[in-house]
């Protein structure tokens, strides 16, 4: 029997294989095998106990797109694996590779009312990538190998295994327990553009007068930022992003105009939207919050589409040139097609037109965020974040009242997945765990979550976890005490009709010194730069808790509070 393990074991040593680093996750009785093995077994994993299952699954998120390994995040069956399916879907719509592991009731008991039976299979197969419930022991090196290559091939998503708690005790052939080291990390296996397309596309884009690249997640998820800073240096291009696709450029960058569309896009950068003759979209689905909802470009405008998955393709406008494949190696491929043409700089102007548009951006924006108004301003609060984090700072927002302001005007001076936000559905409760799983993926850089007080109250909790582990997170809460963003589009689209949006004033400073966070609470907008300086050195969990200006009396940078 010394060549044979059990169901559990064969799980461990399989997410071993594949490089798993961290776990997140929370126990039940069907995970008893399973945590029984972690404990005997050797393996290197973190295991990262977390009060919430859906919670452990954004800390994988967080985790995920830091590194760009395979975030992992477990719960027991019922109510867990119900808790952990909203984290997968983000992932999955993120295009983020997470995988999430939920223990089942046993297989024997399957039919016989067992307590917290639920159909995994059918629960979790609309909303990701790849999922499968196991039913027999010998079948779980071959699934766990499957769940990664699905996870991190073309455009990346999350994948979900059940376990059920019998299978976790019958046998596994140890021969079996191996991985393909390709799968570890994403993109897997890239996948070069056809033969010509690059050669269209710099065809395309030379016969424009006025393009406009718009870049989505997809660029930073390939790590095609170098190329793409050779692309728009070399043409003398602007480039504008999603929210999602900040880091594609350094928004120090000359050429990148910032944030369009309807959510953290101003008037500035809309106005360069609209005049571009074609757009040139980069792994950027052109959905309805960077048109918004299709404003620009308008029909009739040329298009040319960079994308790894074909079925963005013509999805909302007529494709004059599609160009499917990695965004890293295509680039790399227009790149090459430009070297053949001996093209070089100031073809179109672009880093000329940026800085007029940014110029009179930030006017606005500097003019507001000195004001000495209290309730303070949400301008005050990303203009003093500017000045006291580090360059390679990790900001996680959830999709409330910090994402348009932190998106809009804060300058992020490194490409790459600096900035994380949940922008596929929004959840609210996102940032504060997924900071946590930032930082364990990337403990050198200094990592701070943003969100609303209405975001505060989903998971709080998590602050326990955030102590028990030590992790050096700073927490910074935009205090209105209301859904801000609902009560910012009652004003807007209901003439102030205000329905069941606003809750009692609570001291999150005090709520989190509860939990043993080093917590501050700010009123008067001369104390706000220097506390925030103070929380960010501090060696241990900090929070800010900010008296701020509610978003409908704001000046928002939202151009649509419907997404």
């Amino acid at each position: 029997m010394s060549n044979r393990m059990n169901g559990a074991e064969a799980m461990v040593r399989m997410l071993e294989a594949q490089g798993v680093r961290h776990i997140f996750g929370l126990c039940g009785d069907t995970t008893l095998p399973f945590y029984d093995a972690m404990l005997r077994l050797d393996h290197g994993i973190t295991h990262v106990l977390t009060r919430d299952e859906r919670s452990a699954t954004y800390m994988a998120d967080g985790y995920s797109r830091v590194t760009g390994r395979v975030g992992v995040a477990e719960g027991p069956s019922g109510g867990g694996a119900t808790y952990i399916l909203p984290g997968l879907i983000e992932a999955s719509e993120s295009s983020y590779a997470v995988l999430g592991i939920t223990t089942d009731i046993s297989v024997a008991s399957y039919g016989k009312y067992p307590l917290t039976e639920v159909d995994q299979e059918r629960l979790m197969a609309p909303l990701t990538k790849w999922n499968t419930v196991i039913r027999r022991a010998d079948h779980i090196p071959r699934m766990v190998r499957a769940a990664f290559r699905a996870m991190t091939t073309g455009r990346s998503g999350a994948a979900h295994i059940g376990l059920p708690y019998d299978v976790q005790y019958d046998p596994v052939d140890m021969s079996d327990i191996w991985a393909d080291g390709a799968t570890a990390t994403y993109p897997a296996y890239r996948q070069a553009p056809a033969p010509g397309a690059a050669q269209a596309a710099v065809e395309a884009i030379l016969s424009a007068s006025n393009p406009l690249i718009v870049c989505g997640g997809g660029v930073v998820i390939a790590q095609a930022w170098d190329e793409l800073d050779r692309l728009a240096t070399r043409l003398d291009i602007p480039v504008a992003t999603s929210i999602s696709g900040q880091g594609s450029l350094a928004e120090t960058h000359p050429n990148c105009l910032g944030v369009v569309g309807s959510n953290g896009g101003t008037d500035e950068t809309w106005e360069m939207m609209e005049a571009a003759d074609l757009v040139v979209f980069m792994g950027c689905r052109a959905g309805s919050t960077t048109t918004a909802r299709w404003e620009a470009p308008k029909p009739g405008t040329r298009i040319v589409h960079f994308d790894n998955d074909p079925m963005v393709m013509n999805a909302n406008y007529q494709t004059e040139v599609a160009v499917v494949g990695d965004l890293r190696l295509a680039l790399a491929e227009v790149n090459a097609v430009l070297d053949a043409r001996g093209q070089g700089a100031d073809t179109f102007g672009g880093a000329a037109a940026v800085a007029d548009k940014k110029k009179r951006k930030f006017e606005q924006f500097d003019r507001l965020a000195r004001s000495p108004q209290a309730p303070i301003r949400p301008e005050r609060v990303i203009s003093a974040l500017m000045k006291v984090l580090p360059e390679d700072a990790t900001v996680v927002s959830d999709p409330g009242t910090s994402c348009p302001y932190f998106s809009a005007y804060y300058q992020l001076p490194k490409p790459g997945r600096h900035f994380i936000t949940n922008r596929a559905h929004g959840a609210l409760g996102y940032s504060l765990s997924a900071a946590l799983g930032a930082w364990y993926g990337r403990p050198a850089s200094k990592t701070v979550a943003l969100m609303g007080d209405g975001s505060f109250g989903f998971t709080c909790g998590e602050l326990e976890t955030v102590c028990r582990v030590g992790a050096p997170v700073t927490f910074v809460v935009f205090s209105n005490a209301n859904f801000g963003w609902i009560k910012a589009s009652q004003f807007a689209d209901k003439d102030a009709r205000y329905y069941n949006v606003d809750f009692s004033r609570t001291d999150q400073a005090a709520v989190a010194a509860a939990y043993g966070v080093k917590s501050w609470r700010v009123e008067n907008p001369d104390d706000l730069e220097k506390v925030l300086a103070e929380a960010v050195a501090h060696d241990g969990p900090t929070l800010v808790d900010v008296v701020c200006q509610p978003l409908e009396e704001s000046n928002a940078p939202v151009r649509r509070w419907m997404g």
